[in-house]
């Protein structure tokens, strides 16, 4: 996944400097990058951990597009709750993701 986002970042930059494409429009969109990290750590036969700091991922990703697009009128001053809310809800959901992802945790040493 890694090589793949190096390789799509550098042909970005390559086309930009041979002014194939302009890609100033396009940063808009870099935080979705989180989302699709978010998503990958979150499939296959993920742990626990790896489940839920995919879940972080894909909202810092969505939460960070919103902000910078000014959806729904939302900025850094306004949205910053939103981080306590997923913390709560982190909190309350981490039992339930323990238990499904149980036969998929890494032996403890």
């Amino acid at each position: 996944m890694w090589g793949l986002a190096l390789v799509c970042f550098g042909m970005a930059i390559f086309l930009d400097q041979m002014n194939l494409v302009e890609i100033d429009g396009l940063w808009h969109y870099s935080p979705l990058l989180l989302v699709v990290f978010g998503i990958n750590k979150m499939i296959g036969y993920p742990s626990a951990k790896h489940f839920t700091s995919g879940l972080w991922l894909m909202f810092m990703g969505l939460w960070l597009f919103a902000v910078l697009e000014n959806m729904f009128g939302l900025t850094f001053r306004n949205s910053w709750p939103f981080g306590l809310i997923a913390c709560g809800i982190s909190m309350i959901l981490e039992p339930f993701i323990q238990q499904r992802f149980a036969a998929n945790e890494e032996p403890r040493k």
